[in-house]
């Protein structure tokens, strides 16, 4: 399931219907229905398996019960660790954000993407998106899911547990490697990906996920915090937003500015239809596109 965006919802809702194995490759499904979604995966005995490089990574540092499905209740688990790569513009000067231009920000330092999720990445709403995944693959709230920047991208994520143990998953970033491990779970198969050469690699450095400078990723930890249909509000804004600036409408700073607009104004129901999650899309969608149209014709 690697279709970009809300239009993956209905497919993967589908494919987890019919019991399924599914290989998420796609955010939105998740970030739009958790609940929905997770429940159908259980009522219908399907497989969810998350190829993300991140829970990909977070998946392989845990525990995996007998059903095949996610086992983690009473664990020992203490918090779940998402590295981030910071992507281009982590070490600008916040002032200078303003000037970033569509082709600055598709230009990923580390990984090779298309441009809605290169866009995600730097302002960091992917790794928003993947805080909300994580969320409801792995059950673990809000403030047990932490993000740090990881400039080389080697440490994909981590788990920590309550004995001191941090477990992790490496390698080169290349997304053969999930892809890879998804295909052939429970096996393991020869995925092309060159070794590791961790003395070539040199250093693994880590920083503080800046909130000033990522507000987006924020935002995302705010609508999750909300619950209900406000990940899906969430998810709708920030794909009309950053469409809106790859049309050279809007400036890169205005992303978060038309989310959070977007967060504010309309109110959160819940999300336990699929009736309901695809109201709150297309309302948040049309308040989106009002807001680009105001900031685009000042």
């Amino acid at each position: 399931a690697a279709i970009v965006g809300a239009a993956g919802l209905l497919p993967t809702l589908a494919a987890a219907k019919t019991g399924k194995r599914i290989l998420l490759a796609n955010k939105e499904a998740l970030v739009m229905s958790g609940a929905l979604l997770m429940r159908e995966v259980q009522e219908n005995n399907a497989v969810l398996l998350p190829v993300d490089s991140e829970h990909n990574a977070i998946w392989q540092c845990m525990p995996v019960g007998e059903s095949q499905q996610y086992q983690f209740d009473n664990k020992g688990i203490r918090r779940i660790i998402l590295t981030a790569s910071g992507g281009p513009f982590r070490d600008w000067e916040i002032a200078d954000l303003e000037a970033v231009t569509p082709e600055q920000a598709v230009a990923h330092p580390n990984w090779s993407m298309g441009q809605k999720i290169s866009v995600d990445s730097a302002t960091m709403m992917n790794k928003g998106l993947e805080v909300i995944e994580a969320h409801w693959l792995f059950g673990m709230p809000s403030n047990k899911i932490e993000v740090v920047l990881h400039r080389q991208s080697i440490i994909h994520s981590m788990v920590d547990y309550m004995d001191g143990s941090v477990l992790a998953q490496m390698g080169n970033p290349d997304m053969r490697t999930p892809i890879a491990n998804t295909l052939a779970w429970p096996e393991r198969i020869d995925s092309g990906v060159a070794p590791l050469d961790l003395v070539k690699a040199g250093r693994l450095d880590f920083a503080i996920a800046d909130f000033k400078r990522f507000p987006c990723l924020a935002l995302a930890y705010k609508a999750l915090n909300i619950g209900g249909t406000s990940t899906a509000i969430l998810n709708a804004a920030n794909e009309v937003a950053v469409e809106a600036f790859l049309q050279q409408q809007i400036k890169f700073t205005d992303i978060a500015r038309v989310i959070a607009d977007v967060l504010e104004s309309i109110p959160a129901t819940s999300a336990d239809s699929l009736e309901q999650i695809l109201s709150a899309d297309k309302l948040a969608r049309e308040a989106a596109q009002k807001q680009t149209k105001i900031l685009c014709n000042h």
